[in-house]
């Protein structure tokens, strides 16, 4: 099954696209569960939801819905001497949401390089006796396709977990002329891309641009990558961001079509 979303699920400018033109915050999610099935949750990387939100969006969400939610920056960014517990204590919290929580996204800033890997480690252990893990890394030694890269894998492999691939070459490709490019550049990271996998839920994160054609043009190497993830019988997560993420669904939409997949999100709109 491919598991396709965006990088939020709640964005007041989809009404009268995805949404309906009355839809009320609180539909959001409903709504858009109806076209996708999983989405990047980066709402949990700056604030820890009540249990119940968590029981809404369980409740809200169709039956093979899949969350894939982020560590709390305040866990991730801030090495705090009580880390692990928190860690704990939110991974036990995350538990509401039951076999819908797909995988914990650990994303670390570009600062965590090789020299913090035991800190990476004991995070990743503790995340994997609970969900799968998927890492994201931005520190340049982890791109080296030698020893720090090789070491970082080995580390993946033992824990059965996955690494993010993050590509943001379109969104790169084009000089920043508005405030959202120009908050996207400031914002993403440049780093090499290689289409690893580990698991059985490889993990894409797609960065692109609000020009659709461009878009096409740098993400034809995942068509073949994710027909080939699906056709081993994997699971991938995709998920497409745009500038400002309005058009996000669009893109997640075109992806869907130019690869032939029966995605719920190629079904008509409001």
């Amino acid at each position: 099954m491919l598991y396709l979303g965006c990088p939020l699920w709640a964005n007041p400018k989809w009404k009268s696209t995805l949404f309906t033109s009355d839809a009320k915050p609180t539909d959001f999610l409903l709504q858009y569960g109806h076209y996708f099935n999983s989405a990047e949750g980066n709402t949990t990387f700056y604030a820890d939801p009540s249990d119940e939100t968590l029981q809404r969006w369980h409740r809200d969400t169709p039956a093979d819905y899949r969350f894939v939610l982020k560590v709390p920056q305040r866990i991730s960014h801030q090495a705090a001497p009580d880390s692990a517990e928190q860690l704990t204590v939110w991974l036990e919290k995350m538990a509401i949401l039951g076999e819908k929580l797909a995988m914990v996204q650990l994303q670390l800033p570009a600062r965590c390089g090789p020299a913090q890997l035991p800190q990476i480690q004991a995070m990743l252990a503790l995340i994997s006796q609970h969900h799968r893990c998927a890492l994201e890394v931005r520190h340049v030694a982890f791109f080296d396709k030698a020893e720090h890269e090789i070491q970082l894998h080995r580390m993946l492999q033992h824990y059965g977990a996955e690494r993010v691939v993050f590509d943001s070459r379109a969104l790169f490709s084009v000089t920043p002329d508005t405030p959202a490019l120009l908050d996207a550049h400031a914002k993403k990271p440049r780093l090499p891309v290689h289409a690893i996998s580990f698991s059985q839920t490889p993990m894409l994160r797609f960065i692109g641009t609000d020009d659709m054609t461009l878009n096409s043009q740098f993400y034809q190497p995942w068509l073949l990558k994710v027909r080939q993830w699906l056709d081993e019988g994997k699971s991938p997560f995709c998920f497409f961001h745009t500038p400002d993420n309005t058009l996000a669904p669009v893109l997640c939409r075109q992806f869907a079509a130019a690869l032939q997949y029966p995605h719920p999100c190629r079904d008509p709109w409001p």
